[in-house]
């Protein structure tokens, strides 16, 4: 029997993820400045006001008021109206000096022997569902919203469109995992307001199925269009009215909408969040070298579908766990722990390695924020940090070096495929 599978995606106007750019807004002025800070940096957002808190040990000095600024106004929320914009909301710092508890269990006189940030477990996830080896419905939802945005931005279309919205899309399946159509779509968006309530919730859903629709399709591979279909269940603003949003509307964190920085709910999530950590902080370097492996295994024809743990203790190299589950898709006469100990031997998983060989200490966070950590497009890109202090810098960076299909080859020759 078929089956439903459903996953969301959030704007970068929604107030978590207005939080996790700033975070890591900040973390990429601090590595700019000097490369191996420590941070650990949590933001708030509420009507009117951005509080950041965390612990940093760096040698630099960042102007965290004017970084939070730049990135409310960069979103969006620029007017009055909004009850959050970046020139008037007040910007409270209670950021302060990292443990030196944790710190002497980080730090190595062999760099290579650094110890990881801190305990727990992180997953990795790749199957063939989408050409970058992406959960289907996530992928849907991610490209509306950064459809949606790119529509606000024009501001010659949907003209009434303001920062904050969501997303979400069920897609149906058939018995043997194969995506068959999209079942519903639902899109809540933030609004000006109109005179009359029906009057606009008749004018936005008309949009969303006649605009911001046809243009997210047009953008998705043909075996993707070929799903959209006339039957889809379309909710648009469901609750109806939808003016008061963003920060003014919900209170924002840092941390909070990891499902949406990972793969909708498919595989596993070992609870840690990402943005403001720098990548001595295995919650999110051993996220990205676990996606890496996935993505890498898969493409290279090792298992159709394959989910990755890395699990380390606090202050010890190497990870203390390695699991592999290919979901009986597998290519190879082994079984999954087998497939697990010839990975160990491919890649190297002590935090420091994965630093090196995902190029992390870098300023290359700030774009991974919004519409997701993984599955991005990795390409460089030559970055200007500007500090009031230190003038201004270019960084030639690589962007989501976890998405290379760079250890397929490798992975082709130690498995004999």
């Amino acid at each position: 029997m078929a089956y439903l599978f459903t996953s969301e995606s959030v704007s970068e106007g929604h107030p978590d993820k207005v939080a996790d750019q700033i975070s890591d807004a900040l973390l990429d002025n601090f590595i700019a400045f000097d490369a191996d800070s420590k941070v650990a940096c949590e933001t708030l957002v509420t009507t009117g006001q951005v509080v950041l808190a965390g612990e940093v040990r760096s040698k630099t000095y960042v102007d965290v008021q004017e970084v939070a600024r730049r990135v409310i106004n960069k979103i969006g929320y620029t007017k009055s109206e909004y009850r959050f914009d970046g020139d008037s909301c007040g910007v409270l710092s209670a950021i302060h000096e990292q443990s030196a508890d944790i710190n002497q269990g980080v730090d190595r006189a062999e760099r290579m022997e650094q110890g990881a940030g801190d305990q727990g477990m992180m997953f990795g996830y790749a199957s063939r569902d989408t050409d970058n080896y992406m959960p289907l419905a996530l992928e849907i939802s991610h490209q509306l919203l950064i459809e949606l945005a790119a529509i606000r931005r024009e501001g010659k279309e949907m003209t009434y469109l303001r920062p904050d919205s969501k997303s979400q899309v069920t897609i149906e399946y058939s018995d043997d995992n194969q995506p068959q159509r999209i079942h519903t779509i639902v899109v809540s968006t933030q609004h000006d307001d109109f005179d009359e309530e029906a009057t606009m919730l008749a004018k936005i859903k008309d949009d969303v199925q006649n605009i911001l629709i046809p243009r997210t399709k047009a953008l998705l591979p043909e075996r993707v269009q070929a799903l959209f279909n006339d039957t889809i269940i379309l909710h648009v603003n469901p609750t109806g009215k939808f003016v008061i949003g963003g920060p003014h509307g919900d209170t924002g964190l840092t941390g909070r909408k990891i499902i949406v920085d990972t793969y909708g709910g498919k595989g596993a999530h070992g609870g840690g969040a990402f943005s403001g950590k720098d990548p001595s902080k295995v919650d999110r370097s051993a996220a990205y070298a676990s996606r890496h492996i996935a993505k890498n295994v898969v493409a290279a024809g090792l298992a159709d579908e394959v989910l990755v743990q890395l699990a380390y203790a606090i202050g010890v190299a190497e990870p203390v766990g390695v699991f592999v589950d290919t979901y009986g898709t597998a290519k190879v006469v082994l079984s999954d722990g087998e497939i697990a100990e010839k990975l160990k031997s491919i890649f190297d998983l002590r935090p420091a390695a994965i630093e090196d060989r995902l190029k992390l200490r870098n300023p290359i966070y700030e774009e991974s924020a919004a519409y997701g950590h993984m599955g991005r497009k990795p390409e460089v890109v030559v970055k200007e940090i500007e500090s009031p202090y230190f003038g201004k810098k270019k960084f030639e960076v690589e962007l989501f070096t976890w998405e290379k299909l760079d250890y397929v080859d490798a992975i082709k020759e130690a498995f004999k495929l």
